[in-house]
């Protein structure tokens, strides 16, 4: 990260995830008088948004995306937004090794577009990718002991609730050694 950074001082830095999100409502603890039992609507469908997301680590900024799958064509489509967006800039994106980001066609994309650049984190690491600690806030934000009555209801919560809130994680200070570290 720090060769991109001193060769691309204008550069861009992300880190990048998939997630999927359910009308289901997750449980949790919660407070309620004593003697009496908590009611949780249940959904009987299936129905889930899925979409791509990139954080920015120095600003907590999310970026999000609706897409209807979670596959390579899904993938593309959201690195052909991140060029889009950022049409000089460098672009240094730090993702999973889900299987949509690392087919043929994502090499043959990166190939035509060499301003993008991908680092993969380790196998089974999802606590190395900010972008997890992003997703996992969302649900806990919007979704926790009730339910959405419609995809486009939780669609909308979930866009407000990543457009309104800056994700802090240090994660540069967090998993490189304290005397490399610029403070």
């Amino acid at each position: 990260m720090t060769d991109f950074q001193q060769d691309h001082p204008d550069g861009v830095i992300r880190t990048m995830d998939e997630m999927s999100l359910y009308l289901q409502a997750t449980l949790m603890r919660v407070w309620y008088p004593k003697g009496q039992c908590p009611t949780v609507l249940v959904s009987p469908q299936r129905d889930c948004l899925h979409g791509y997301g990139a954080l920015a680590l120095h600003s907590g900024q999310e970026v999000a995306l609706n897409l209807p799958t979670m596959d390579s064509q899904a993938t593309l489509h959201f690195l052909t937004h991140r060029l889009t967006v950022f049409p000089l800039q460098p672009i240094l994106l730090f993702l999973d090794r889900a299987p949509w980001p690392c087919g043929d066609a994502i090499r043959t994309f990166l190939a035509k577009h060499p301003r993008l650049h991908l680092i993969y984190f380790p196998p089974a690491c999802p606590q190395l990718n900010p972008q997890e600690h992003v997703w996992k806030a969302a649900p806990q934000a919007i979704g926790h002991n009730h339910i959405r009555l419609s995809l486009a209801t939780l669609r909308q919560d979930c866009a407000r609730f990543l457009d309104h809130t800056l994700f802090h994680f240090h994660w540069v200070e967090k998993f490189t050694p304290s005397i490399l570290c610029h403070v």
